[in-house]
């Protein structure tokens, strides 16, 4: 596909249609990342931040009854005598 690129200010841009970004997985503002690979301006969907989800995801879990400890409660009596 041919697209014009074109001024938008001090800067350049093309239009992207709509059935182009939804086969890449792309909507309505939603960040996506651009690189440079190989002289091609490739565009990604961006990628989502390091443990997204994880608090409802222990949270379902524990309304589940499911985050009860495997091995039991381990006691710390001896840990007096430990040196540090």
């Amino acid at each position: 596909m041919q697209v014009t690129i074109r001024t938008i200010g001090n800067s350049k841009g093309v239009v992207l249609p709509k059935p182009l970004l939804a086969q890449a997985g792309l909507g309505d503002d939603q960040i996506a990342q651009m690189t440079v690979e190989d002289g091609a301006i490739v565009l990604r969907k961006a990628a989502l931040p390091v443990r997204t989800g994880w608090a409802e995801a222990a949270q379902a879990l524990a309304a589940k009854g499911g985050d009860e400890l495997v091995m039991g409660e381990f006691g710390n009596e001896v840990d007096a005598e430990l040196a540090w």
